[in-house]
């Protein structure tokens, strides 16, 4: 006999009926009960039938949504072992003190919410004191857990480090507040303050994918056994409306399909967003529950307080929790703020069951019910939440906690549409809540209309509690570990210096270059395990398919099939410990992973080289916010922006063809930007990165950079590499060759011209630099531009120092300096890459660049029309010449002519 489990839900549907009489009588069963006991009873009878054959395992559909009740019954939820009084004066106090902080922050315009906070307090409080583990945990040390903090609520965070001490009153009052170097970022941002934030969280969205990516990369560090990081969970908390960002859900079936038990989601569903109700007319808590249940995870809903307990008890005919399926999110909000009257009338008042069910209830229960008792605001609820959070195997976990947003802030805050926008409370606001909190702040305190921070006592026994509850579970948090790890050991020169005396004869494209460079870099016997190769499902693409034999793709099923391709030499091998993270077609999600990789340094305390190589049109056009959140987030590694330029990848067209993402680069400060025009000029970048990032780097040089190569695809003969030129290449300029050097031999009395090329425009530079010489008699330098980027970062820092009475001259003068004649920039990116240096070049500075749309034609044709070959660059030479007076302006015409503009 068939297993039945063994049976897909749509093979059901095409099995012949062995028994239709034993079918028949499960049918007329149903239709009696219908006509019997009415139709809702059968309804509940088929729904408990599908949860019951769902808990069995029977191949069944799921079903997607459960009643709007709790998920655990408080007849099931555990003892919270802890002092339960205890935590709830702690709650007090970091909730009083975070409405404090930003209401005197008020006074300066700096603003801050306070409503969020507010909602999910419970939701922190109760990880703080018995889950969340920290860095020193017995059971994940130096790693801990992982907690992606909802931005808004960041408030009471700092409330809770000031009551233990890791704060002082003086760092709240500068809540955003940063530039006299001792205040607190409005959310958490790493890079502001470093020992404690770990994730910027606040660009909504990108939090709960990087929590998703961030439990993904905690198995790749264990099954790759680089750390055992098994017993640290990641929680990530969610507002309900952010889940409206396509991020927000973008990888859950990700994190079902690998069972990510190691992650949590808790989505404070206070049914608000920052303007109002989150699906005013519907129901959002079953539309996440049906998103979640359908994409394979466990959902565990946490709704009502335990003052429903007396309402479910007594409705016997299932008529209060029809009533509770039906009711939109902005009715439940509005509940929240009207008295008893009101609720009976337009909530108890829809069906006669309902009616008879009010009439057994005082105002003073249906106030409390439905104006406080949500489940989000119960501890009890919450750690029952939690502990089965962790209980739950073979998939990741979603808690969604019903709150009002503002609770205990009073009437003027809770559940109001604008309560997001309200930045503080009066006096009078602040002695009610200090009443409803049953807080020993007397009215003495509240000095010239002024809040006052709140604290028991460093040694007083909240704090105690608080402190040996943060001990036992691994110190405080959350925290970022800030101290210095030893510098990884520099790999042999010799990978490096293959490229040096160039390809000869053969012709190489820089991406090729840099796999080729890789694959050397991941040989190494000290580093190699720790690079993590990032690829969007173009592996292929970018010539690094050898890379699948000798270092697996990940998978945490490894390989459970015959590979079509296994007899070959490069075939598809995916393996439990694969070094390489093939994504699939998804830029957001190989950005997610590395940032997850590249703060390996300071979430694990192992350091990790990703690289992330990608189609340089998809990367920082479509997930430059993620480059932002790499930067926060103190990110360090490589993205190489293959397949770039406008005009290198023919016949792809105008979304494929890059023109601009230099100029996005060149926005994070962060992000260390070139764009290499030959293969020694990629290996003395990479090499000078590994030194910065992951080595010993200078004086004063800032670690927390990652780098972004742009490399081509366009095969050309790599030359050697001239002598003494590393500095240049690090510092984004450096002379290539002279007129002479090239063998062009001008008169002694030529016209000399200056043309700089960065990427694959050195090569038509080349070229047009022959043609002048040979054609017009002029001299041409040519100089490679590594990095407009750095030379204008170092010759803005060059300005800045002159404020300070300092005498600095930014490098590309220097560089430049006793170069004659005009100088002409050339790059496969609009001109305003190469504007970038205009200011600091001495010179009379012109440039030629790639602006307008990309489109579809040979790199020739393409480069003709943005007027940017070799051809091109010639006549725009002799035009700046012709003005100078330098040439006959006759040439220019004549050399228009000649070569057909």
């Amino acid at each position: 006999m068939t297993d039945p489990s063994a049976i897909q839900p749509s093979e059901l549907d095409q099995l012949p009926d062995r028994d239709p009489e034993e079918t028949a009588e499960w049918q007329a069963s149903l239709d009696a009960v219908t006509q019997a006991a009415g139709p809702h009873r059968a309804a509940y009878l088929m729904r408990r039938t599908l949860e019951r054959a769902e808990g069995a395992g029977l191949a069944l559909p799921k079903l997607l949504e459960t009643d709007y009740v709790n998920t655990i019954p408080t007849s099931a939820e555990p003892a919270v072992e802890g002092d339960e009084a205890m935590e709830q004066r702690i709650a007090a106090w970091n909730r009083w003190n975070a409405a404090a902080m930003v209401t005197r922050g008020s006074k300066y315009g700096v603003g801050g919410h306070i409503a969020t906070f507010a909602s999910a307090a419970w939701l922190y409080e109760t990880g703080f004191n018995h889950f969340f583990q920290g860095k020193e945990s017995q059971e994940s040390p130096g790693s801990g857990d992982q907690l992606y903090i909802q931005g808004h609520a960041s408030p009471g965070i700092y409330a809770r480090a000031f009551l233990d001490g890791r704060l002082n009153e003086a760092q709240l009052d500068n809540f955003r507040r940063e530039s006299g170097g001792d205040g607190l970022p409005s959310y958490p941002h790493p890079r502001r303050l470093p020992w404690l934030w770990e994730f910027p969280t606040v660009s909504m969205g990108l939090g709960p994918l990087s929590a998703i990516y961030q439990a993904r990369f905690n198995r790749y560090l264990t099954n790759r056994n680089i750390k055992d990081v098994s017993a640290s969970h990641v929680w990530a908390f969610l507002g309900d409306g952010e889940m409206d960002e396509p991020e927000s859900t973008a990888a859950l079936a990700l994190a079902a399909r690998e069972g990510l038990d190691n992650l949590t989601y808790v989505i404070n569903c206070n049914l608000q967003r920052l303007d109002g109700p989150v699906r005013a007319n519907f129901r959002v808590v079953q539309e996440l529950e049906a998103q979640f249940r359908g994409a394979g995870w466990n959902v565990i809903k946490v709704l009502w307080g335990n003052a429903w307990d007396e309402l479910f008890q007594l409705d016997t005919t299932g008529a209060l929790v029809r009533r509770l399926r039906e009711v939109p999110d902005a009715q439940f909000q509005t509940y929240a703020t009207r008295d008893a009257a009101y609720i009976r009338e337009h909530f108890f008042g829809s069906e006669p069951a309902l009616v008879e069910l009010g009439k057994l209830l005082s105002d003073d229960k249906i106030s409390e019910c439905f104006h406080l008792s949500r489940g989000g605001h119960e501890a009890r609820k919450v750690y029952a939440a939690y502990r089965a959070a962790l209980t739950h195997k073979g998939a990741p976990t979603v808690i969604l906690a019903q709150t009002v947003k503002g609770f205990t802030l009073g009437k003027g805050f809770e559940s109001k549409n604008a309560n997001h926008q309200m930045k503080k409370l009066t006096v009078d606001e602040f002695k009610d809540m200090r009443d409803l909190l049953e807080l020993p702040i007397p009215d003495s305190a509240f000095v010239d209309g002024q809040v006052p921070y709140g604290h028991p006592g460093a040694d007083s026994p909240e704090v105690r509690y608080l402190q040996e509850r943060r001990a036992a579970l691994g110190g405080p948090a959350p925290a970022r570990r800030t101290q210095p790890l030893a510098p990884l050991p520099a790999p042999a020169d010799k990978s490096f210096a293959s490229f040096d005396k160039g390809s000869g004869s053969q012709s190489m494209a820089t991406t090729m270059a840099f796999v080729r460079l890789v694959k050397d870099l991941i040989r190494d016997k000290e580093t190699g395990k720790r690079w993590v190769p990032i690829v969007p499902d173009e592996a292929r693409t970018f010539g690094m398919e050898s890379l699948f034999p000798s270092l697996g793709i990940y998978s945490p099923k490894g390989q459970n099939y015959e590979p079509v391709d296994r007899d070959q030499l490069m075939y598809y091998r995916e393996a439990k410990d694969g070094q390489i993270l093939n994504e699939g077609i998804t830029e957001a999600g190989s950005m997610a992973d590395f940032i997850a990789a590249s703060s390996s340094y300071s979430t694990h305390g192992e350091a990790m080289i990703p690289f992330y190589i990608f189609y340089s049109m998809f990367g920082w056009q479509r997930t430059a916010d993620q480059m932002w959140q790499l930067g926060d987030q103190l990110g360090r590694g490589f993205l190489v922006g293959a397949t770039a330029g406008r005009t290198t990848l023919t016949g792809e067209g105008l979304q494929h063809a890059d023109g601009h993402s230099p100029v996005i680069a060149a926005t994070n400060p962060a992000a260390m930007s070139y764009d290499p025009a030959f293969a020694y000029e990629v290996a003395a970048i990479v090499k000078d990165g590994l030194r910065r990032m992951y080595g010993e780097a200078a004086p004063g040089e800032d670690q927390n950079v990652f780098y972004y190569l742009t490399v081509y695809n366009e095969p050309m003969p790599q030359p050697a590499k001239p002598a003494g030129v590393d500095e240049g290449i690090v510092k984004g300029l450096y002379r290539f060759n002279t007129a002479e050097t090239a063998g062009h031999s001008p008169a002694a009395n030529a016209s000399r011209i200056q043309l700089i090329g960065s990427g694959t425009a050195i090569h038509w530079t080349l070229s047009a630099q022959k043609m002048l010489a040979e054609e017009w008699g002029v001299a041409a330098d040519v100089w490679s531009a590594t990095s407009w980027t750095e030379l204008r970062r170092d010759a803005l820092e060059a300005d800045e120092a002159i404020l300070r009475g300092e005498e600095r001259i930014p490098y590309v003068r220097t560089a430049l300096e006793g170069a004659q004649g005009p100088v002409l920039a050339v790059s496969d990116y609009m001109r305003q890459v190469p504007d970038q240096i205009a200011q600091w070049v001495e010179q009379d500075y012109s440039s030629l660049g790639a602006d307008g749309f990309g489109l579809s034609d040979t790199r020739d044709a393409a480069r003709r029309h943005f007027g940017i070959d070799a051809e091109s660059i010639v006549v725009a030479a002799l035009a700046q010449l012709a003005r100078r007076g330098e040439v006959p302006a006759a040439a220019v015409k004549e050399a228009r002519a000649k070569y057909g503009l």
